[in-house]
């Protein structure tokens, strides 16, 4: 079996070979840290934790950077408008880094929630801009770049391979440009690496053209080649960002190296609502914190994962619901697997059920090396999960060691690959919007003990014992639900 990445530069799927044997670079474009993360970047980010996820259960050691922009990004998202970090700030009357250090704290908390894995670096631009000055006087030097009024801007004539990742060409960029002139650029099409400052701009440093700040991207090749090298193996980031961001990244980088700046170009689909692009500018964006209100951040991961990372992903209650009653289903038999586990035997197991679990892990495998196709990979474990089970309600004596094993395969796939299941999984209950409310330690091991002293005198047919725990936990507010694959609790009060 081969991993298989869809690189958008070549618009093709090809086999991954990283530049270094056993090693893989792969920059991620982070959050622009002026407001909460969405549901927009939860898309991307678990995306991405994913293939790093599975990078490193393939054997690679993986470097993971992904970058906290704190200054450059201007409102346009190209060289006009207000920089959207001092915007918000000015409107909140507090600084800009306190602006910063509010969201980037918020920004990972979401993440941590959603259960991705922390990159082994997250740069921030405001502490590169040495590295910044620094590839813009090569720019200059080599004559890709040229001074106007206090500003640089990046010759885009000079590199005659722009436009190769987007595939717009030069007369149409221009074409489009025009609707604004800019009379410091030579070219219509010319972006800015640095800009100067104007007066009352509070976030400045010094530049040997005067102060002023880092265009947005010239931050990301600065950071990126510094911890990465001068060629990576995979950068990552939305489809959005392929024109202008990614395509004068490539620019100013092999121009200034005169080497190939990416070999696995991603890109990542977008969360759209109704049809339309969920994003702030918009305002039809929910934030991960109001998700988190009435979804668990597991749903949340599990909803995003069962829609391939290059398709759309459409919004909705009714969507979200049903991603909840499909994790629900999982864990609940990953848990009666676990509780079989608790009063085991040592005895044999026959051997077809071995050859069933190394089918499904080849099957799971075959879907995420097939461009990660994580809603491929997904259906196999629910695949895995009916045959599951069925052998648990067959009262066929399994014994201890396979029930373990067939708990690793969950652990592996599920939780080590996907991280939507995790070693230990808690008790939930559901509200009315499937929100999951996680119950202590204590309560949990109680109810296990109830539910499984109810089971036993059922097996007795002891059936007014049994009716009496039932009753008893009814007038207290828990509701048992005996199903096929055990049984489960939930508050109803």
């Amino acid at each position: 079996m081969t991993l298989k990445f869809y690189n958008s530069l070549t618009k093709q799927k090809e086999v991954f070979t990283p530049l270094h044997e056993g090693y893989v670079t792969m920059y991620v474009c982070g959050p622009t840290v002026y407001d909460h993360p969405h549901l927009g970047h939860a898309k991307s980010y678990v995306s991405f934790d994913v293939m790093v996820r599975y990078l490193r259960y393939l054997g690679y050691k993986v470097r993971y950077v992904q970058n906290i922009t704190d200054v450059g990004h201007l409102t346009d998202n190209a060289d006009t408008g207000e920089d959207k970090i001092l915007k918000r700030a000015q409107r909140e009357h507090i600084e800009p880094a306190e602006l910063v250090e509010i969201y980037t704290r918020s920004y990972f908390e979401d993440m941590d929630k959603l259960n991705n894995v922390r990159p082994d670096i997250s740069p921030r631009a405001t502490a590169h801009i040495p590295e910044q000055i620094e590839l813009v006087e090569r720019l200059i030097e080599k004559g890709y770049a040229y001074v106007s009024n206090g500003s640089v801007y990046f010759d885009v004539r000079k590199f005659r391979e722009y436009g190769k990742l987007s595939g717009r060409k030069q007369e149409e960029l221009e074409a489009g440009a025009r609707l604004e002139i800019n009379p410091e650029k030579r070219n219509p099409s010319d972006f800015a690496l640095w800009k100067k400052a104007a007066p009352g701009h509070i976030m400045r440093w010094k530049s040997p053209w005067g102060e002023g700040f880092p265009g947005w991207h010239l931050e990301c090749s600065a950071m990126s080649m510094k911890y990465l090298g001068q060629t990576l193996d995979i950068h990552g980031g939305g489809l959005e960002n392929t024109f202008p961001h990614h395509e004068c990244e490539i620019a100013q980088s092999e121009a200034a190296n005169e080497l190939p700046f990416v070999r696995y170009w991603i890109h990542n689909n977008m969360v759209t609502v109704n049809g339309q692009k969920m994003g702030k500018s918009l305002g039809n964006f929910i934030t991960l914190k109001d998700a988190f209100k009435s979804y668990h951040p597991l749903t949340i991961r599990f909803f995003i994962l069962t829609t391939h990372y290059r398709s759309p992903l459409d919004y909705s209650n009714e969507a979200l619901d049903a991603a909840n009653k499909g994790l629900e289903r999982m864990h609940n038999t990953v848990k009666n697997l676990r509780e079989r586990l608790g009063y085991a035997k040592d005895d044999s197991t026959p051997d077809e059920i071995y050859e069933k679990l190394e089918q499904y892990k080849t099957k799971f495998l075959e879907a995420m090396n097939e461009d990660i196709n994580t809603p491929g990979a997904i259906a196999v474990l629910f695949d895995l999960s009916k045959d599951v089970n069925t052998l648990l309600n067959s009262g066929q004596e399994i014994s201890k060691k396979c029930l373990e094993d067939i708990d690793k395969l969950y652990q592996e796939l599920g939780g080590n690959i996907l991280g939507i299941i995790e070693p230990k999984l808690k008790t939930v209950t559901t509200t009315s919007t499937f929100s999951w409310q996680v119950e202590d330690k204590t309560t949990e091991d109680i109810m296990k003990v109830l539910i499984d002293t109810r089971n036993e005198l059922r097996k007795a047919k002891q059936w007014q014992l049994s009716d009496f725990i039932r009753n008893k936990l009814s007038e207290i507010g828990i509701a048992l639900d005996d199903k096929p694959d055990g049984t489960i609790w939930k508050k109803t009060k």
